[in-house]
């Protein structure tokens, strides 16, 4: 079974993004580093403020995560019906999503989320402003609401107002709000149910974020569309792309993720590279200066999976090591300390990670044991220890060991 449907059936789709990521490896050697020029942008305060301080009430703060036996949880903010519990009241432990028993992968947008059930199925609910949840209407739903009739989905991406899929036969699908091209039909029209991305198949994984998508290719090809305010379209460029647009000419992309203002992705030679945003230091190339081509993060080549969030980017290695660096406001990176890290931090000493996903101001992760530990910002329970206080190291959650996989939140409004 190809690793991108066996990750969509087992958990969330690994390496996610934050912004849960359907993920599959591509086989071939990573190409060499093409020098490419740099454009460089200043730290933007107004932007900073934004991400660091946005509580409204459309802000989603909540995390979602599937057991071994395939039943579904989700715990924090629930104003707008995300946690899918048929309540708006926010949840400070993980509270479980229906009676079904046949979810393979979860996505959790900035107020809504969708997963898809072992038939193929796919559902979402929550905020539905802009139409993210597919069923053409703009009405908040506080139980999952089915997708169209279609049975052939494979993984699911939701971002902060916009939601992607791909099919089993490898058709990409967004819908939601496209202000500034995320859907990329070529538009600036929101879409309430889902459009197919050009005619071409072959897509392996996707990443939606706050006004941006990435995608790859079966080819090992990566593409990225929608909003590039800070580069994060990786083209060189700041103009926004209506429609997917090819991110260098490399073919050994495998994973992708896509957080607020900025995208991280690796190489199946174990290389990572990040790009965009980096005010707080979540390229993590040792600096807070915006680029806008990849650059690549240190010298490693034994990384596994990556997840990029509102302002910190958290990642495996193949030992199953955890590191985080970016904003750490709130304690996200879990060393401890409230101090950015401009270049990956190691958290704790321990192995074994399986999974971890960026939240907005959190981070959760899976251990191989099946443990689940989240930390950083708390003040809606999102950390789903039963409190509302915010944790700067990892901290379990419950005492449960049958976790299977974790989708955490990173974005704020649309």
């Amino acid at each position: 079974m190809p690793r991108a449907l066996r990750c969509a059936r087992h958990a969330t789709a690994m390496a996610l993004v934050a912004a849960a990521t359907m993920v599959a490896p591509l086989n071939g050697v990573s190409a060499t580093p093409s020098g490419e020029s740099e454009t460089t942008e200043g730290f933007d305060p107004v932007l900073a403020r934004s991400i660091k301080s946005s509580t409204s009430e459309e802000s989603g703060y909540h995390s979602c995560a599937t057991r071994t036996d395939r039943t579904l949880w989700c715990w924090g903010s629930n104003h707008r019906g995300e946690i899918g519990d048929g309540t708006t009241t926010n949840r400070l432990t993980p509270t479980r999503v229906g009676t079904a028993e046949n979810w393979v992968a979860v996505a959790v947008g900035s107020a809504h989320t969708c997963a898809v059930r072992a038939g193929g199925s796919l559902w979402c609910w929550g905020w539905n402003h802009a139409g993210q949840l597919g069923d053409d209407t703009t009405r908040d739903r506080d139980r999952p609401q089915r997708v169209g009739t279609a049975t052939g989905w494979a993984g699911v991406a939701a971002g902060s107002g916009h939601t992607c899929a791909i099919r089993r036969n490898g058709a990409l699908w967004c819908w939601g709000y496209n202000g500034h091209g995320q859907v990329g039909d070529g538009t600036t029209t929101d879409r309430h149910t889902p459009q197919r991305v050009g005619t071409a198949g072959g897509w392996v994984t996707v990443s939606a974020g706050r006004n941006h998508t990435c995608a790859t290719r079966s080819s090992g090809a990566l593409w990225c569309w929608g909003y590039n305010y800070a580069g994060q379209i990786g083209d060189g460029t700041t103009t926004e792309r209506l429609r997917p647009t090819r991110v260098g000419t490399s073919t050994k992309w495998t994973t992708v993720t896509v957080g607020y203002w900025h995208t991280c992705a690796t190489r199946n030679s174990g290389t990572l590279w990040c790009w965009g945003y980096n005010f707080a230091g979540q390229i993590g190339d040792g600096t807070t200066t915006a680029r806008h081509h990849p650059r690549r993060v240190g010298t490693a080549a034994s990384w596994e999976s990556v997840s990029a969030a509102a302002a910190h980017t958290c990642a495996l290695t193949t030992k199953g090591i955890r590191w985080c660096w970016g904003a750490n406001w709130h304690g996200q990176i879990g060393d401890g300390t409230t101090t950015d890290r401009h270049s990956p931090k190691r958290v704790g000493t321990t192995r074994h990670w399986v999974s971890v996903h960026a939240g907005d101001g959190h981070t959760c992760a899976t251990r191989a044991n099946g443990a689940l530990r989240c930390w950083g910002r708390n003040d809606d329970g999102r950390l789903g220890d039963g409190t509302l206080v915010d944790r700067h190291h990892p901290t379990r959650v419950g005492t449960d060991a049958d976790w299977a996989g974790t989708a955490a939140v990173y974005a704020t409004t649309a």
